[in-house]
């Protein structure tokens, strides 16, 4: 399974290495700013942490391109090995085979091709570790000795570079908890144990300044493919709510012979996994585990689904956590890896393992052949004009905000920049060492979300509004850098201090120095961090320590 997944690995991830992805969410830049932003401490909704704490201090070693590409590629093997090895737990008469199939469907899937394709590299570190999470709790069960607590704490906080990631290990290893009969006291150890690497976003959520999300069910719930429907759509793993995001072989009626391919490896292991008397616990959980979350996101995507969802938004903090509900469907994958790696146990009384292995194996690819080679070589690396570096190197290291915020215009968050391959987010953000105000809104079919709120909204007004200097120096806001556009009126008259082919930047004079997290936001946002890094540290070192040990199956 480690070679299988290494092979597939590089067949998707081979043409995004070589400069710096930009692709819609997926932002690499050269060097990442450390600043109270990457901590999720800055008053924004904290969606990329510790993520960006982690890229900002790794990128003074690696250079932030080969650190997201080289990420992404690490995630995707870790999904393989990782489904590979629940399958040899759970299912042990499969053996190699059945690990080999269940690696290629964690691999190779449309949850992870679209997920790709929206530049969701970090959250399929979420996804990844489902596999590994649900071996290690059942490791906590029958040996709970220090090496199991210190790889359960750190298979936590490789799943948790995400707030989405995090809840989703949260869930596989709370499922299994239970399916497994996990002593009340062993259980509180291990919610301890995700509650110190959920930390970072949660101490980000604590200083958040409102609302993570405001409305847009509707836009984000999940997208029915041809000829599939909603059910249809995410029993085959697909349905993210953006169309543009989608490999092409699933925007035509193929996607009903993908999906009718999928469910034949996986209902064949799934009739096989019936059979077995008595049932095992586990993989009865997860079974359920799966059917809930397609079915909760099928229900989503109902018009009273939509309904509810924006209510929660609406009064509940924290809410926008659920919003892409189509996200969740990763719950269903360990269920189905294990079903795979069953298929191939079924059809050996037919043929030879090795070739039930193929078959199940060109059931789970052949359908999809446009994830290969960067999703059908959507995805690849840009490079960075030289007026990036110019005007990080003009603004400076400014991380307390003394010389005034840094506006951008446009102020919407999606751009369409000349030397990139697709839209994306703006780069600046992660490159100025500075505070930077960031609209957040996004336009989603004709409907404008996450509108900004206080002192960001009124920026983004005086903006707007033509951008007059004094209204923006009062407001805090020191730098005002044009990306690929007219400036605002009001100061298409003063003379920038930079311009280039991509960026204008203007200064503006008498400042009043913009708000900055105070001590206590900081200490926390550290300490939690370190508290992050700390469990990756250890679950490493309990993971060489439990490679060796006699217990240790499927490893």
């Amino acid at each position: 399974m480690y070679a299988v997944s290494g092979l597939l690995t590089a067949l998707i991830c081979g043409p995004i290495f070589g400069g710096h992805l930009l692709f819609r969410d997926a932002v690499a830049v050269p060097r990442f700013s450390l600043t109270a932003s990457a901590f999720g401490i800055d008053g924004t909704a904290p969606r990329a942490v510790p993520q960006d704490a982690l890229l900002a201090l790794g990128s003074r070693v690696i250079d932030g391109g080969l650190l997201v590409a080289g990420s992404t590629a690490l995630i995707l093997f870790a999904a393989g090995v990782g489904y590979g090895r629940l399958a040899r737990r759970l299912v042990p008469a499969a053996g190699t085979p059945g690990a080999v199939a269940a690696a290629t469907l964690g691999i190779w899937n449309p949850f992870v091709a679209e997920r790709l394709l929206q530049g969701h590299w970090s959250l399929l570190a979420g996804y990844a570790a489902l596999g590994w999470v649900v071996c290690t709790t059942l490791d906590v069960v029958d040996r709970p000795d220090w090496r199991t607590w210190t790889l359960l704490a750190g298979v936590f906080a490789a799943g948790g570079l995400t707030p989405t990631g995090s809840l989703l290990v949260l869930v596989a290893a709370g499922t299994t908890a239970v399916a497994a009969r996990l002593p009340l006291r062993r259980s509180a150890i291990g919610f301890l144990c995700w509650l110190v690497t959920a930390s970072p976003w949660l101490v980000g959520a604590v200083f958040s300044s409102g609302v993570a999300s405001s409305g847009g069910a509707a836009a984000f719930a999940l997208r029915s493919e041809p000829w599939l429907g909603p059910v249809g759509t995410a029993l085959g793993l697909g349905g993210i709510w953006n169309a543009d995001a989608v490999p092409g072989s699933r925007t035509s009626p193929w996607a009903l012979v993908a999906t009718l391919a999928l469910l034949t490896a996986v209902g064949v292991g799934t009739w096989w996994l019936l059979r077995r008397t008595p049932p095992d616990r586990t993989i009865t959980a997860l079974g359920v585990l799966a059917g809930t979350a397609v079915v909760l996101v099928m229900l989503a995507a109902t018009p009273t689904g939509i309904a509810a969802m924006d209510a929660l938004l609406a009064h509940i903090p924290g809410a926008g956590l659920l919003r892409d509900a189509q996200k969740y469907l990763a719950l269903a994958v360990p269920f189905a890896t294990v079903a795979a790696a069953a298929a191939t146990v079924a059809l050996r009384r037919l043929v030879p393992a090795a070739f039930a292995t193929v078959a199940v194996a060109a059931l789970i690819v052949a359908p999809l052949p446009d994830l290969a080679w960067g999703v059908g070589g959507k995805i690849r690396p840009a490079t960075f004009p030289a007026d990036y570096a110019r005007v990080t190197a003009l603004i400076g290291d400014d991380r307390t905000g003394g010389d005034g915020a840094v506006a951008l215009w446009p102020t919407d968050a999606v751009r369409h920049l000349s030397w990139t391959r697709g839209p994306s987010l703006t780069p600046l953000p992660r490159m100025l060492n500075a505070p930077v105000v960031v609209s957040g809104a996004l336009t989603v079919d004709g409907q404008t979300v996450d509108a900004p709120t206080g002192r960001t909204a009124e920026i983004v007004g005086t903006l707007l509004d033509g951008g007059d200097p004094r209204a923006l120096a009062g407001l805090g806001v020191g730098w005002v850098v044009v990306e690929e556009a007219d400036p605002p009126s009001a100061l298409a008259a003063a003379t920038p201090v930079f311009t280039g082919d991509h960026l204008r930047v203007y200064r503006i004079d008498d400042v009043e120095p913009p708000p900055t997290p105070g001590i206590t936001a900081w200490a926390a946002a550290l300490l939690t961090f370190a508290l992050w890094m700390g469990a990756i540290v250890a679950g490493a070192a309990g993971r060489l320590r439990y490679r060796g040990s006699p217990w240790a199956q499927g490893s």
